[in-house]
């Protein structure tokens, strides 16, 4: 599996709308990109026009080129294309950035797990001496308020 982050650039006077258009893509385009490889695909824009693309998949290369033989990409492409800064398709002017850190990859690689340890509750004991699997009684219980006396 490879990341792939990206960036272009949006037309500042042009954000709203291509904010909208991305709000309802269309259907065959959305099955388009997740039956060609595009996996957990997000796009992030910022207020001056910088466009920021994350995905996951096999094969970026492979996935770019299985959408270009898509009937829709095409369609897709073109209008968008009046949104983006530099002119052409603008799924081939993403500059594509390397990636240089990755948490959960640094974490295996020092072999530590890649999720915090259960966290203790806030009514632990500091030193950790005390049973903290017992249910403690509290006020919003009614049913308990016997216990607390």
């Amino acid at each position: 599996m490879t990341r792939v982050c990206f960036v272009s650039r949006v037309r500042p006077d042009r954000l709203d709308e291509y904010r909208a258009r991305h709000a309802a893509v269309w259907p065959e385009m959305l099955e388009a990109l997740r039956d060609t490889g595009w996996r957990d695909y997000s796009l992030y824009l910022a207020p001056d026009g910088l466009l920021v693309g994350h995905l996951e998949t096999d094969d970026y290369a492979a996935a770019q080129e299985a959408m270009t033989r898509t009937a829709v990409n095409p369609r897709w492409q073109a209008e968008m294309a009046e949104f983006f800064v530099t002119d052409g398709n603008p799924d081939e002017g993403f500059q594509v950035l390397d990636e240089v850190f990755h948490l959960e990859d640094q974490l295996r690689a020092a072999g530590l797990p890649t999720t915090p340890p259960t966290a203790r509750p806030p009514h632990a004991d500091p030193a950790g001496t005390a049973d903290d699997t017992a249910p403690r009684p509290t006020t919003t219980d009614p049913a308990r308020l016997e216990d607390l006396a």
